[in-house]
């Protein structure tokens, strides 16, 4: 059986190509950035670039290919965003109505690609600090959930900051601040941690992923998500957007300890200690 922790992102993506692999990549290739993806036509882009842009912690842009172009430069040699994720999401005036495995049968010469950072690229850290991946162990899709915290609108697109939620010990929460602080571009430090209600959730009704498994003494931690321009798709209702289907994400080249300073130039932790955490 292949070990996809430790497989190279080239030799995982051939296998996305070769649909040999066709589902969540949480845990594969440790250590390496994954990201989220938005392709829309041209005359949306600019609306969609101001909305990632307004809203930072759940939209961190990692890449913008060029009209038409489906190949990417910045994060992944090559890959081809046609074919390289296991698995896409069609929407059609905001409705989802398709979940392909290859979109070269409907790509578009006007289409814009956005891939921007996913919480899975931080999930090595933590684990190396200690901190159990519940999802991961347990076998399941990380817990997704619409919050009531409303995004900052751009044109067309508005909508509701989604977050996934991780159990954190008690005694630990802070250390989890401090190694995702250091990684703003695929979602940094928690939005929040505590009383799930105050979000507007309900730990037993993820709107993605199943309820996760908690320990005595750990409480849940929310972290922006990618999956909030899917929440912003659906009220905008552009004729026609393509995402990747919520854990399925293009595994690039970058690791996640070098991506600040590779892409961003930032060398410095941008970790402060209590500069976002509520309870």
């Amino acid at each position: 059986m292949a070990n996809y922790a430790e497989m190279s992102p080239k030799d995982l993506r051939r296998l996305i190509r070769e649909q040999k692999i066709t589902g969540e990549t949480s845990g594969m290739c440790s250590g390496f950035v994954q990201a989220n993806l938005v392709i829309l036509a041209q005359k949306y882009a600019e609306d969609f670039r101001k909305f990632a842009e307004r809203n930072p912690k759940p939209c961190p842009i990692l890449e913008i290919t060029e009209p038409g172009d489906p190949f990417l430069k910045k994060i992944a040699d090559h890959a081809d965003i046609r074919t390289d994720i296991p698995r896409y999401r069609v929407f059609r005036n905001g409705v989802l109505v398709d979940e392909p495995y290859d979109i070269t049968g409907c790509w578009q010469n006007d289409f814009v690609c956005f891939l921007i950072g996913c919480s899975f690229s931080f999930e090595n850290a933590l684990t190396k600090a200690g901190i159990e991946i519940r999802n991961i162990v347990d076998g399941h899709m990380v817990s997704v959930y619409k919050t009531c915290i409303p995004c900052a609108p751009a044109g067309i697109f508005k909508g509701p900051v989604v977050a996934t939620m991780r159990p954190v010990p008690e005694s630990k929460v802070d250390l989890a601040y401090e190694v995702t602080g250091r990684l703003p571009h695929v979602h940094g430090m928690p939005l929040y941690h505590g009383d799930p209600s105050k979000l507007g959730v309900d730990l037993n009704k993820p709107d993605w992923g199943v309820p996760t498994r908690f320990n005595e003494g750990e409480v849940p931690v929310f972290w922006a998500c990618g999956v909030t321009p899917q929440a912003a798709i659906e009220n905008a209702k552009p004729d026609l957007v393509i995402t990747h289907t919520p854990a399925c994400m293009l595994v690039a080249d970058i690791k996640d300890e070098e991506l600040e300073e590779k892409l961003f130039g930032c060398k410095e932790a941008v970790y402060k200690k209590g500069s976002e955490h509520n309870a």
